[in-house]
């Protein structure tokens, strides 16, 4: 399986959701904890389902499960923590909520693209999100859009 993931700071609507069109993504996973920032512009919850739906052809889940807490996120980003100490605490996290039992791999074989806000997947959540959960499950391919 292909397991996508984007960002959408610094990408423009055309952009963002032509890349998710072309990759054949047929459902967004948005694991931002928080989805309804006014920062957020076109990825923002209650508009991005509707975006998605009628540009694309896919559907949305929000899934806080693969989202850092506010307090790990908080220390890097507020407090310009260490990029070492938070993939740290979020790997931890992440196995500590054993996420790759509590999603279903079945989930993915559908094309989906893990989203959160960061332009690129370097010194972003989602790309150890993927990399944790292809470490777990077979077969799993990593593709940043």
């Amino acid at each position: 399986m292909v397991i996508y993931t984007i960002g959408f700071t610094q990408s423009t609507a055309e952009h963002f959701f032509g890349r998710l069109k072309e990759a054949g993504v047929e459902r967004l996973v948005d694991i931002r904890l928080k989805n309804d920032s006014q920062l957020a512009a076109f990825a923002k919850a209650a508009d991005l389902p509707y975006f998605l739906r009628e540009l694309v052809g896919a559907g949305y889940v929000h899934e806080t499960l693969l989202a850092p807490t506010a307090e790990i996120m908080d220390a890097f980003k507020k407090r310009k923590g260490d990029w070492d100490v938070f993939r740290d605490d979020f790997l931890a996290l992440m196995a500590e909520r054993r996420i790759e039992t509590e999603l279903d791999p079945a989930d993915f074989e559908t094309p989906s693209a893990l989203l959160c806000s960061e332009a690129g997947p370097e010194k972003c959540h989602r790309s150890l999100v993927v990399e944790y959960l292809a470490g777990k499950w077979p077969d799993v391919d990593v593709v940043h859009l």
